[in-house]
């Protein structure tokens, strides 16, 4: 059977195809995986980063055909495929420059006697799962990570971007990788289930907090590790001493990037009441400014959503919010000169906690917009949501900032303009946002098993 790809912004045409995997096929690709697995532990960790260190280089080289595919299969403007390859591509680097240090052997204690001490090894077979709305970036985060530790990687991409799933495995198997130490698989959720319920050792897993929590079941029945990073409903906290001009391209940038369809997205804007109608009008003002149009032309601000199907949730989104009191200030409709899953970037006040645009992950351009009184009050608002994924806090008083960043509950907070995305940061969530972290040294440590080594001297 094919899986055909189409691109959002051109009504849906098709652009390419590739063959969905059989069961035959994830069968082998596991069994050569696990038979690879033990030679590509032994390797050692500096020949498997001279191994990748091509592939790095190939990638570098090909950035662009790469942001180009990434715009034509999920509609994202190309200056922002460029910038998800380029943010890649530093993460590749830094794992490949780091994950020696971080991964080396930890002495515990030492005596005159004895000699304790931490080696990390990998846990095996890795079953790498990712989402469409970053997918080169989420592939980068996933397969290279655990290639250095010395796992080996079965990765499946999203069903929405199979050709740049097609791209990424023709780059890696370019060049030198032992046979079954990376192999990818294609398919809708139900391929990445089989994965999951095969002979593997760990889930490193991007996506949904519903499909998270089924792989999970799936995780415990063979009790296995898993890294998970879900959904989110980032609440963003603007406190009355606000720099508005400033807040308002952080708020914007916050949600409106990748047209909202990003799971660490800002997605509930809490703002104090005396200077809410000016944050509104001046958001507003600049939401105007923006283009919304064909991805590949580079002023566009926002392109397409990535499918139909996200398009209507969206629709029905907004329609509850709508039915149950919200306000719409702008946007709130499909442009009628655009032909695909395009939506504008909307905003909307007189928000209820009964509202799906609350309760609910809102993976599109949509805001809601709610006002406080007290410091409390705004902590209260941030906390109410089944996610805890990342924050942000907009004032210029840094003490009042740090002390509330300490009762948010997100694995992430930024404070005024502070970007936490390093690699040498860790990320993940609370709740249902996941569970584990990524990047960093905890990052490269989640994908091994400790081992305690004491020796007498």
């Amino acid at each position: 059977m094919k899986l055909i790809s189409t691109n959002p912004a051109r009504n849906y045409e098709a652009i390419g195809e590739v063959e969905i995997s059989t069961d035959q096929e994830i069968k082998e690709k596991v069994d050569l995986a696990h038979k690879a697995k033990t030679p590509w532990k032994e390797l050692g960790i500096k020949k498997r980063i001279k191994l990748l260190k091509p592939i790095y280089t190939e990638f570098q080289n090909r950035s662009d055909e790469i942001a180009k595919l990434i715009s034509l299969e999920i509609g994202k403007p190309i200056m922002g495929s460029l910038a998800e390859v380029n943010s890649g591509l530093k993460k590749f680097k830094w794992f490949m420059d780091n994950g020696e240090q971080a991964l080396k052997d930890e002495i515990t204690h030492e005596d005159d006697n004895s000699v304790h001490k931490i080696i990390y090894e990998p846990f095996g077979l890795t079953a790498v799962i990712t989402p469409w709305n970053y997918p080169f970036g989420m592939a980068v985060w996933g397969i290279i990570p655990n290639l250095i530790v010395g796992n080996t990687v079965v990765f499946k991409i999203s069903e929405e971007c199979p050709l740049v799933g097609k791209f990424i495995e023709k780059m890696l198997k370019n060049h030198d990788l032992p046979n079954g130490v990376f192999s990818e698989i294609y398919g809708g959720g139900d391929i990445g289930e089989k994965l999951a319920q095969s002979d593997i050792n760990f889930i490193w897993f991007t996506g949904s907090s519903k499909v998270g929590q089924l792989l999970y079941q799936t995780a415990a029945k063979k009790f296995i590790k898993v890294i998970f990073e879900m959904g989110g409903s980032n609440p963003c906290i603007v406190f009355e001493d606000v720099n508005i001009p400033s807040a308002i391209q952080i708020i914007y940038n916050d949600r409106f990037q990748n047209c909202g369809q990003s799971c660490d997205a800002l997605k509930r804007l809490i703002v104090h009441e005396s200077v809410f109608e000016r944050v509104i009008l001046e958001l507003t003002k600049l939401v105007k400014t923006k283009k919304i149009g064909d991805p590949l032309n580079k002023n566009t601000d926002l392109g397409s959503l990535v499918a139909k199907r996200q398009l209507i949730l969206l629709q029905q989104q907004l329609k509850d919010a709508l039915v149950k009191g919200a306000k719409l200030i702008i946007g709130g409709k499909t442009p009628q000169n655009l032909k695909g899953a395009f939506f504008e970037p909307t905003i909307l006040t007189n928000i209820t906690k009964d509202m799906r645009v609350w309760k609910e992950e809102v993976f599109g351009p949509v805001l809601p917009v709610v006002t406080f009184k007290t410091e409390e009050e705004a902590i209260k608002l941030a906390n109410d949501t089944i996610y805890g994924l990342g924050s942000r806090i907009i004032s210029k008083d840094i003490e009042r900032a740090k002390r509330v960043a300490l009762k948010i509950e997100a694995g992430t907070v930024e404070i005024n303009q502070a970007n936490r995305w390093l690699p040498v940061n860790p990320f993940g969530g609370y709740k249902k946002s996941g569970m584990g972290r990524e990047h960093g040294i905890v990052g490269f440590r989640e994908l091994c098993q400790l081992k305690v080594i004491s020796m007498s001297k």
